[in-house]
């Protein structure tokens, strides 16, 4: 099977159940409407003066590299060109780092008034961040300093393969040895949510000329990694894991928890838009075995990634609903994608303090299981 990248042409699961495009985007534009406009105790959108605005963790308090970066990539997908810049201007304000060891990267959380909690970075916010701008690029075209897309998205990828070389302070995102992305730039190990060789594939068209052949590597790596890091029964990831694909054990990060659940998604918009590895069928298809067999009726628990359900209830159970139902992307059992899909359409926006990361996850599904989540060449 050839993917989206390859033929333009996007799978629309929820047009294959049955559902009407009329009453999909009704549920999409709601979706839009709630997570950016919607009331006080609804968004997570916040604009900031006349320019700027933020995508508030609403659990945590703070803007995160990783918020900011899915609502620059919900916006260029739905073009909302000024949303976008609004939040890639607070992003380059108040997150990026001109001085210090970190220099070149953003930092990874800071307060709603800029003030940064912390001067480290986090890997998923520059590359998603790369990927949102070279979109906005080609779907928009560049514009003037900061909004030069392309060219902001070259110097964040550049900075993440090589900065530390050359005698220079610092640490790259990606493993030299093994092209494999870190956890944090200082660290040895990995987090398996954070693999997405579907972007590289693009970084490695768009990116420097020197680095394109680093990314067309980092794509197959990661996807070869995957297969370590999901279990060969139950297609659990890990939280944190090591590169060999064994998991992290301390803190709990050997178990499905929530940086978990990102990896059925990524495996279904990987094979939707290259599908050009047949693994992630089966990982797909044990994923959705599992919640639909062994989990159902509990899939707002903690779990081992075996399968050993615990007594431990899950912190964004919807983010859990909403990237099973990805994984049809992927899978090749109708009834388990019936049974994920339908169940995610049932399930509303989450309320509350913890809305943040589950609402993130189900407005990338909703785009995702609609042939919405493009490409832009």
């Amino acid at each position: 099977m050839k993917g989206a990248y390859y033929t333009g042409e996007y799978r629309n699961i929820f047009k294959e159940l049955g559902y009407s495009e009329e009453e999909v985007n009704k549920k999409i534009e709601s979706a839009y409407h709630t997570i950016f406009y919607g009331h006080m105790e609804d968004r997570i959108y916040n604009e900031v003066g006349d320019d700027m605005a933020y995508f508030e963790d609403t659990g945590n308090f703070d803007a995160r590299t990783e918020g900011m970066s899915y609502g620059m990539m919900m916006c260029v997908q739905n073009d909302w060109k000024e949303e976008f810049d609004r939040l890639w201007k607070y992003s380059k304000t108040y997150m990026w780092m001109e001085d210090g060891y970190n220099s070149g990267y953003f930092a990874w959380s800071v307060q709603p008034d800029g003030t940064k909690n912390s001067y480290g970075p986090a890997p998923d916010g520059e590359e998603y961040y790369a990927m949102a701008l070279f979109f906005a690029s080609n779907r928009w075209g560049d514009g003037e300093g900061i909004y030069n897309y392309s060219k902001e998205a070259r110097a964040i990828l550049h900075e993440c393969v090589h900065k530390g070389s050359n005698g220079k302070p610092g640490s790259p995102m990606w493993e030299p040895s093994n092209k494999l992305i870190k956890f944090v730039p200082n660290c040895d190990f990995t987090d398996p949510s954070y693999h997405l060789p579907h972007f590289y594939e693009l970084f490695a068209l768009w990116a420097n000329e020197e680095d394109r052949e680093f990314w067309k590597e980092a794509a197959k790596v990661s996807r070869d990694y995957l297969h370590l890091a999901c279990h060969p029964v139950t297609g659990l990831a890990p939280e944190y894991a090591h590169y060999d694909g064994t998991p992290i054990t301390k803190d709990n990060r050997h178990r499905y928890y929530s940086d978990s659940y990102r990896v059925a998604a990524n495996i279904g918009m990987d094979f939707a838009w290259f599908g050009v590895d047949e693994e992630q069928r089966a990982i797909a298809d044990r994923i959705q075995t599992f919640f639909c067999k062994t989990a159902k009726g509990k899939i707002d628990r903690v779990y081992e990634i075996d399968g050993t359900i615990l007594d431990e209830m899950a912190l964004h159970p919807v983010a859990i609903i909403a990237t099973n139902a990805v994984a049809s992307l992927a899978a090749s059992s109708m009834d388990n994608i019936k049974e994920c899909v339908d169940l995610f359409w049932e399930t509303p926006l989450r309320k509350g303090n913890r809305r943040y990361y589950d609402n993130c996850l189900y407005l990338f599904a909703l785009l995702s299981l609609s042939g919405r989540y493009r490409i832009w060449k």
